[in-house]
């Protein structure tokens, strides 16, 4: 086996920290590495809100054709940046240990929090985000808050908005948690299908021992299993990042749970489900059975009207 490998990435400061952990836990293994940075559609679109771009491979579209053709032989993600429906010949082969997943207001007054009833305005480029807010505190104005961390960062210095609102682990990786003013409750703001977590992806033509080589030495099982579950209940709702669906597995006294749902940029509507998984179930019945519940409850309905606005 070639025991080298070519990492592709996205240039951002964040995604190059998700990178240079990966290319860490490979060369723990004996392996040699080189990143190929790779600009996506996502990165190049900044002027436009993410539901209105789609959400089809916004972030992973180009480092995918470099997987097709061998160019690379891993790309690196964002879990939750990646597709629910990949396909037929790519595959995702490894999820790290998950970060804290909570969603977080970062800014600098620290008297700026949801709750303090104070007029607000909070920068989101999350279409979940956006409906969690409208239904939970419909006082709060919000503006659409697109670019990596240390642009949104210089977006709020500027005055462009008084919080932004953000996933806890990106703060945290890129050292910034003296700006965190508040940490949200998961029963409120449940986070995004696959939040916390970086993502490994490579062809299926790969080499089945190399492939089998970066799982062993990247994959976190216990995060593994509760990812799975959660993008078989995104695949079944046919979901993705411009839309407010969400949905987090977690383990606790040997059962797996999933919190999940869909809320309505209306204000009006959160469809909310708590699924535990039954013996049997594989993780991916597991989400795809919660999804079945919400669809009984009208998720469909709720996502169609989206997608027609």
């Amino acid at each position: 086996m070639n025991k080298h490998i070519k990492i592709g990435t996205r240039g951002s400061k964040l995604a190059l920290w998700q990178a240079y952990l990966i290319e860490s836990l490979l060369q723990a293994g004996g392996f040699t590495t080189e990143l190929d940075i790779i600009e996506t559609k996502g990165d190049k679109i900044l002027d436009v809100s993410l539901s209105k771009i789609g959400s089809k491979g916004l972030f992973t579209e180009e480092l995918e054709d470099k997987l097709r053709s061998g160019e690379i032989d891993i790309a690196v993600h964002s879990a939750k940046d990646v597709q629910s429906q990949l396909d037929e010949d790519l595959e995702l082969i490894a999820f790290t240990d998950r970060e804290i997943v909570n969603d977080v207001l970062v800014g600098n007054d620290k008297s700026f929090t949801l709750a303090s009833g104070k007029p607000l305005v909070v920068g989101t480029s999350s279409v979940r985000r956006r409906a969690m807010l409208q239904y939970y505190y419909p006082h709060i104005k919000m503006v659409d808050m697109r670019g990596n961390l240390q642009t949104r960062l210089k977006k709020l210095e500027d005055g462009h908005c008084d919080v932004l609102l953000l996933a806890f682990a990106g703060v945290h990786r890129m050292e910034y948690d003296d700006r965190i003013i508040e940490m949200l409750d998961l029963k409120e703001f449940t986070p995004a299908v696959g939040q916390g977590s970086v993502a490994v992806e490579s062809a299926v033509a790969l080499d089945a021992e190399k492939k089998e080589a970066i799982r062993k030495l990247v994959n976190h099982e216990p995060t593994s299993v509760c990812l799975l579950a959660e993008r078989a209940l995104l695949k079944k709702l046919q979901g993705g990042c411009s839309i407010p669906v969400f949905g987090l597995s977690y383990l606790k006294e040997g059962n797996q749970y999933l919190d999940c749902g869909v809320a309505g940029l209306d204000g009006q509507t959160m469809l909310r489900h708590e699924a535990i998984r039954l013996a049997g179930e594989t993780a991916e019945e597991f989400g795809e059975k919660a999804a079945l519940k919400l669809i009984e409850m009208g998720a469909l309905e709720v996502l169609s009207a989206l997608r027609k606005k």
